[in-house]
C-alpha cells in the first residue's frame, strides 16, 4: 500500500469540487485502501479523496477505538438531516486547528462502495458529524468556512504562523 500526501491550507486544491465515481475497478479499491492507511497514520477518523488531491467523490472513515470499522462511501449524498448539534472539529488539512461547528445531529445518508453496490444509512453523533465533514471537502468545502468572518481569519493567520515557523 502507498501513504499518500495530504492536501493542506491553503492550498487552493482543496476548492476542488469532486466528480461523481464511474468506473468501480481494482484501481479504485487499491485508492481507497491507500486512503485508509494514510488516514490511520496520520492519525485521523476520516479523509476525502479532495484531500490527496484526487477529485472524486470518495470519502473513507473509521471512528472506532480500534481502527477496525473502515467505511468507504463512493458518491455519498445527504438525503435527510434532522436536528443540531455543535462538535468541535480538526482536520488533516488544517493541522492543529479545532473549532466548534454545527452540525445536523442526525443524517441519511446514499452511497455506493467500492463495487458500486449501492447502499443507505443513518448516522448520528460522532459518526454523522465526520460524514457531514467529509463531504463538504467533496464540495471544495472546509470547516473553517462554517466560521464566522473573524474566527476564520484568525485560524489562516495561525496557520500561516505555524507554516513559516516550520520552514
Amino acid at each position: 500500500m502507498t501513504k499518500l500526501t495530504i492536501l493542506t491550507l491553503p492550498d487552493k486544491r482543496l476548492k476542488t469540487i469532486a466528480k461523481p465515481v464511474t468506473v468501480f475497478d481494482q484501481k479504485l479499491q487499491e485508492f481507497a485502501n491507500n486512503m485508509l492507511e494514510t488516514m490511520y497514520e496520520a492519525p485521523g477518523i476520516g479523509l476525502a479523496a479532495t484531500q490527496v488531491d484526487e477529485h472524486i467523490q470518495l470519502v473513507v472513515i473509521d471512528i472506532s477505538e480500534e481502527k477496525n470499522q473502515p467505511l468507504c462511501l463512493i458518491n455519498p449524498k445527504i438525503i435527510q438531516k434532522d436536528g443540531q448539534q455543535v462538535h468541535e472539529e480538526g482536520c488533516l488539512s488544517v493541522p492543529g486547528i479545532y473549532a466548534k461547528v454545527k452540525r445536523a445531529s442526525t443524517i441519511e445518508v446514499k452511497y455506493q462502495d467500492e463495487t458500486g453496490k449501492e447502499h443507505q444509512m443513518q448516522a448520528d453523533e460522532l459518526l454523522a458529524v465526520c460524514i457531514q465533514h467529509e463531504l463538504d471537502h467533496l464540495k471544495g468545502i472546509v470547516f473553517l468556512d462554517h466560521l464566522s468572518p473573524l474566527k476564520r481569519k484568525m485560524a489562516m493567520k495561525k496557520l500561516e504562523k505555524e507554516a513559516e515557523n516550520s520552514d
